[in-house]
């Protein structure tokens, strides 16, 4: 795994891009380029000690004079995208982490790219780069009204009927009964959104072939109840050193109170800041990132909210 970049970028521009949505555009002081990203990465914006926020890049691979986010105020949320849209300022300084990629396009000749409301924004770099391979895809954009739905313009003229802008208002929810009814062999599912609509999509694609439906979240997915937790012990090969993870701990809060520092940013299993490679042992995956094939592997987790299905884990740190 890659080293985190973090890098102290200039906020160049704000503007309103839809109802609640606002565009930020992020250079480097010095106009150095950005480090390069593929479609689906995502970008920490370090807001302050405490307020740590993941947003996905959605501006153009090829440009690294510019990143781009797009970020939906969300009244219920814990403070990130109020501070954005009401402390944020053109010509602020932002400290930002990443780089990384946990939803990335994996090559197809065919895709079905379903969004809701913000989670156009993965998608958004995802449908540029299908189109620039010449590959077969359709885009199912679904969102409250057309007013809310970020770059639903763009879209419809860059695309035309590859596109179905979906609102609900005007036409309920989207058909997904319609569009995932039949397995498509050799067609990937691409999906971000609420929670509901990734639930429905889960569900719709139970009979499609393994791995064709790929998902990211904004919140960690219902997993349901987990056995008691029991205490286990954590080799730290790096380090040399052997901690025990009690019931009431994190395996990151362990690492950490043993003096070992590891990036971390949502501990909710969501963002993959901490991933860790696993090498001996296997895992109690509790996260929301890897899918049925990578968790099977045991040979990575993320340490924030996954614990041991063993009584010892060797980590690589």
């Amino acid at each position: 795994m890659a080293a985190e970049v973090e890098l102290d970028l200039t906020l160049t521009r704000k503007e309103i891009l839809a109802e609640g949505v606002v565009l930020l555009t992020l250079t480097h002081p010095a106009g150095s380029p950005l480090p390069e990203w593929s479609p689906g990465a995502h970008i920490d914006l370090l807001l302050g000690p405490e307020l740590v926020r993941q947003y996905s890049l959605c501006s153009d691979p090829a440009d690294r004079s510019r990143w781009h986010v797009a970020v939906l105020r969300e009244p219920e949320s814990g403070g990130g995208s109020a501070w954005v849209h009401e402390r944020l300022h053109e010509g602020a300084g932002v400290r930002v982490r990443g780089p990384r990629n946990h939803f990335a396009l994996e090559p197809s000749p065919r895709y079905l790219f379903i969004a809701g409301g913000i989670g156009i924004t993965p998608i958004l770099p995802m449908v540029a780069e299908a189109h620039r391979r010449g590959a077969d895809w359709h885009l199912a954009y679904g969102g409250r009204s057309r007013r809310t739905m970020a770059f639903r313009e763009h879209l419809e003229a860059a695309y035309g009927e590859r596109v179905s802008v979906r609102p609900q208002d005007e036409f309920g929810v989207l058909d997904l009964a319609g569009l995932l009814a039949t397995p498509q062999p050799g067609t990937l599912v691409y999906c971000c959104g609420p929670e509901g609509l990734l639930n429905a999509v889960e569900q719709r694609c139970s009979d499609w072939p393994p791995g064709a439906l790929h998902i990211e979240r904004f919140a960690p997915k219902d997993q349901g109840p987990y056995g008691p937790a029991e205490a286990f012990d954590v080799e730290l090969a790096q380090s040399g050193i052997t901690v025990t993870v009690p019931p009431d701990k994190t395996v990151l809060q362990a690492v950490e109170e043993a003096g070992v520092r590891v990036l971390s940013s949502c501990q909710e299993g969501t963002c993959g800041t901490c991933e860790t490679a696993v090498l001996d042992g296997t895992v109690d995956h509790r996260d929301s990132l890897l899918t049925p094939a990578e968790q099977a592997a045991h040979d990575t987790m993320f340490i924030c909210v996954s614990r041991a299905a063993c009584l010892r884990l060797v980590l690589d740190l």
